[in-house]
């Protein structure tokens, strides 16, 4: 699928799913009467201060709702890797990263702007749509600061040095 594709592209890249949508999918399969609760349990696990304690919450979580919700409880479990990876990073950067929406807008927009093209267009067209549309967005953000990336600009640094040099 795409993930393995991404992986098989770019090796030492993290992956991470996003989280509102995986609880937003989650709770439209539980009953209404459970929603609330399972949505608080949910957030233990996803606003825990630590990878250790998420998965702490996580062993809760599963053993409390697994015999009434064992689909949505095993889908958590198989996909919890790519979900919980915004924890691997500085704490003030998480609640920007741990939801995908800035790159989901950005594919939203991409897609608005080939859909005109008629299929007779060629490849070349379409790439060039494709990188115009990255460029404005990455001018639009370049001179906006993102809440806690100034805190976390070293430990950034020192982890990618490490993983990428």
């Amino acid at each position: 699928g795409l993930e393995e594709a991404f992986r098989a592209v770019y090796p030492k890249a993290d992956v991470q799913r996003c989280v509102v949508h995986k609880v937003r999918n989650t709770l439209s399969r539980v009953r209404k009467k459970d929603q609330f609760e399972m949505a608080e349990d949910l957030k233990l696990i996803y606003r825990s201060p630590s990878k250790e304690i998420a998965l702490e919450m996580f062993r809760q979580f599963e053993s409390k709702w697994s015999s009434k919700y064992p689909r949505e409880v095993q889908s958590w479990a198989n996909e919890l890797d790519v979900l919980l990876t915004f924890m691997d990073y500085p704490s003030s950067i998480r609640s920007v990263i741990y939801t995908t929406n800035a790159i989901e807008r950005t594919i939203k927009e991409i897609r608005k702007r080939l859909k005109p093209m008629n299929s007779s267009s060629s490849l070349e067209v379409a790439e060039k749509v494709v990188y115009l549309t990255i460029q404005d967005f990455n001018e639009k953000w370049a001179g906006r600061k993102l809440r806690g990336f100034a805190e976390a600009h070293e430990a950034l640094e020192r982890m990618f040095e490490e993983r990428y040099y």
